[in-house]
């Protein structure tokens, strides 16, 4: 695997660890070419005996995925290709967390900057996740366009947190910061934003030199979830109100007020809200 290898990562090795960094600018919207590569990197990495650890971050101090990109209201069949591969019973997005939750090495988020909506699933998705301090937000804002998550983000949500604050969560549709995510569990844990790097760097690397079959073996025997059933739930819920009017207007009025642009991502919630009000 080159760096060049891919438009919107970079990714590097060093023994049993790869590093994979969302390159996506201007601020990492999840879009057909960011999971395109995101699905690619995984099943590569699937065969791929001698990688221990996937460690995610961002080029982008402030983002690090910023949800999925909103202008699919006007090109309902970007994603047709990629659902053609999808698992039976999953839709697309749901496709990409259940990839990166069945992923054989382990999988952790660097989240220095914002996960919202789709950025959001793909933490709750990953094994690990640890967040700057000051610095890293999640949240769960489909609410605010009139929908619900649709990429495994209730059924995450609920594994991690449990149904009272998932439900919080999703009905709140606000930015949680990093030691509010880390007291319900959204997060494995809150660190100071300048010990980020080493905090999680010396979790990988001891990961990665621990003998023959540990990795595997823990894996296996603390194995992820099947969430099926609730993740059929969760689709039926999302398709019936994406085609709602609703969903539409927001959508395409966020996208006209600065959504996915630097400046609107900044308050994505106080800019929907105001939409929706």
């Amino acid at each position: 695997m080159h760096h060049d290898a891919y438009a919107t990562l970079r990714v590097s090795r060093e023994a049993g660890i790869v590093r994979v960094t969302l390159d996506n600018p201007p601020v990492n919207v999840l879009d057909v070419a960011l999971m395109a590569d995101l699905r690619h990197v995984l099943t590569t990495l699937r065969e791929d005996e001698s990688a221990r650890v996937i460690v995610f971050d961002s080029a982008d101090p402030e983002f690090f995925i910023a949800h999925v990109d909103m202008s699919l209201v006007d090109a309902p069949d970007a994603f047709d290709e990629l659902a053609a591969d999808a698992p039976e019973g999953v839709n697309v997005f749901q496709a990409l967390g259940e990839l990166l939750r069945h992923q054989p090495q382990v999988t952790i988020v660097k989240l220095a900057g914002k996960a919202r909506g789709g950025g959001a699933e793909f933490v709750a998705a990953a094994d690990m996740a640890f967040a700057a301090i000051g610095r890293a937000g999640i949240g769960q804002i489909e609410a605010l366009m009139g929908i619900v998550p649709g990429g495994g983000g209730t059924q995450y949500l609920v594994s991690r947190v449990g149904r009272h604050r998932a439900l919080e969560a999703v009905l709140s549709a606000d930015l949680y910061d990093a030691q509010t995510a880390e007291r319900y569990g959204w997060v494995n844990r809150a660190v100071p934003a300048d010990e980020l790097d080493d905090v999680v760097d010396r979790l990988a690397r001891n990961i990665a030199a621990l003998p023959e079959g540990v990795v595997a073996a823990a894996k296996r025997a603390i194995a992820p979830e099947n969430l099926a059933g609730g993740l059929q739930r969760e689709h039926d819920a999302w398709a019936g109100q994406i085609t709602l009017p609703a969903a539409e207007r927001l959508i395409r009025g966020g996208l006209a007020h600065g959504a996915q642009t630097r400046d609107g991502e900044r308050d994505l919630e106080g800019l929907l809200r105001k939409l929706a009000g």
